[in-house]
């Protein structure tokens, strides 16, 4: 079973009761354990927590026990906490790291098990690798030590601990909370069930602004929505109530909050890559600021354009905040996105954050007085018009080689009637086409899926893109 410990492009997922069971996440914890020894940065200690799901706080408990058992202080977290909040507490506790029970977005049956290095953010490839080795070693020789929790409360080694006070407190210092709490708005939030349930909502009552929350209990099985993404098949409920309380706009955060989605005031889905391009328009453009903007491989080329109006480095990586994250650090960058929705800010961690996405959004369409529709046109006017989509296909896991050999084979001269002008395997297969269009074919760190974007100047043409890209492949 231990074989299967894989960290993809953000930890380790598996099915609970399968492959992610007490015995693995163990297996984990030990390797995670060494691995600080190895550094020598066990004497600083390391933060546990874990999301909604299903036994994800036994599953903590039990790394807690390890982690402890080898002379590594816990902060175990008392409560479920978002991504963001816990990967914070590493900061302001000057931890080693963290380790995060979640398995964010993927459906009821999944769990997993990331790590966060000491700068707050995904580790780093390397890391990742040195962590891997340190697991695996465990794996084929398994020598775990392990107290109770009761136990390691007694001697100090473990301490319950709320992470989220500290990181409210932090977030009041890059947002005006109280501007946002006194605008005259309707904003109906959607956790998905999730960890992000009631940040929003605590962080903004007491003044003007009303938000309602819905799908805000705990329920691991995600009723209606199969798995906790904030992409638009999954947010019709929320559409619906913000149609019907005519509310100013619609937040959703994925399953351990760490990603953001945004409806507008009619109810229709802004994408991940709108969102981007808003949020980098918002601290340029708003906040005054610059600084280098770090971008995926698989997010808008509107970043491009974006970074020629305001004269700001633009850098790209494969997908991934394991990616992202250590370049967002070395060039102290403004903002750092991928397509999935998640954003990493300058001042802040380096890692993804849908509360602080959410709020800086409110801010903008409070600053500019503009609706969320309003907000896109406005920045089409800027950057012109840039349409997208993505599309995932599942295929069996003992196919991925003869799968991935496929499209390594592929060659197209043209693509829907567009000259391909380019071909680039940064993360997966991307060809540039010579009307602007683009097309990325890449597979999935974390599930056996392929996933196919597209961007384009209009959703016809991304559409035509998407389909003759199912027929290359012919999947």
């Amino acid at each position: 079973m231990s074989s299967t410990i894989k960290f993809g492009t953000d930890g380790w997922r598996g099915v609970i009761a399968d492959d992610f069971t007490y015995d693995n996440v163990r297996i984990c914890a030990q390797g995670v354990a060494n691995y600080l020894r190895s550094i020598k940065r066990g004497s600083r200690g390391i933060v546990i927590g874990y999301d909604n799901r299903f036994a994800s706080e036994g599953f903590a408990a039990a790394a807690a026990e390890v982690i402890a058992a080898n002379g590594i202080k816990v902060y175990l977290n008392s409560k479920a906490a978002p991504t963001p909040v816990i990967s914070y507490a590493v900061l302001a506790e000057k931890a080693a790291g963290a380790i995060i029970i979640t398995a964010s977005h993927n459906p009821a049956i999944w769990n997993g098990f990331k790590y966060k290095s000491e700068y707050a953010g995904s580790a780093s490839p390397e890391i990742v690798a040195k962590l891997e080795n340190q697991i695996q070693r465990v794996a084929w020789a398994p020598k775990m030590k392990r107290i109770s929790i009761s136990e390691g409360l007694k001697r100090g080694a473990i301490e319950y601990y709320d992470p989220e006070p500290k990181y409210l407190n932090h977030l009041s210092k890059l947002v005006d909370i109280e501007r946002i709490r006194q605008a005259d708005l309707k904003i109906v939030v959607d956790p998905m069930y999730g960890s992000g349930s009631g940040y929003i909502k605590g962080l903004l009552k007491g003044g003007k602004i009303k938000v309602v929350e819905i799908n805000a209990e705990r329920n691991p099985i995600f009723p209606d929505i199969h798995r906790p993404e904030p992409v638009a098949e999954n947010l019709l409920k929320l559409s619906s109530k913000v149609r019907r309380l005519k509310a100013d706009a619609g937040l959703a955060s994925d399953g351990d909050a760490d990603r953001v989605g945004l409806l507008d005031e009619s109810g229709e889905f802004i994408t991940p890559l709108q969102l981007f391009a808003l949020l980098a328009l918002y601290l340029l453009e708003e906040k005054k600021e610059r600084g280098a903007l770090v971008k995926s491989v698989a997010t808008t080329d509107m970043i491009y354009r974006l970074g020629e109006i305001f004269s700001v480095p633009v850098l790209e990586t494969p997908v991934g905040f394991k990616y992202i994250a250590p370049l967002m650090i070395k060039e102290n960058a403004l903002i750092g996105g991928e397509e999935s929705s998640g954003f990493g800010f300058r001042g802040h961690i380096p890692e993804r954050d849908g509360i602080l996405s959410g709020l800086y959004l409110i801010d903008f369409f409070i600053r500019t007085g503009r609706k969320p529709s309003d907000a896109v046109k406005y920045l089409y006017d800027k950057v012109g018009p840039h349409y997208y989509k993505r599309i995932d296909i599942q295929f069996q896991t003992k196919n991925r080689k003869k799968v991935m050999r496929r499209f390594s084979e592929l060659k197209p001269i043209h693509i829907a009637q567009q000259e391909v002008t380019g071909i680039d395997t940064l993360d997966g297969f991307r060809y540039r086409l010579d009307d602007g269009s683009w097309l990325l074919i890449r597979f999935s760190g974390t599930e056996p899926l392929i996933r196919i974007y597209a961007e384009s100047h209009s959703m016809e043409k991304v559409e035509s893109i998407l389909a003759e890209a199912e027929q290359l492949g012919k999947i």
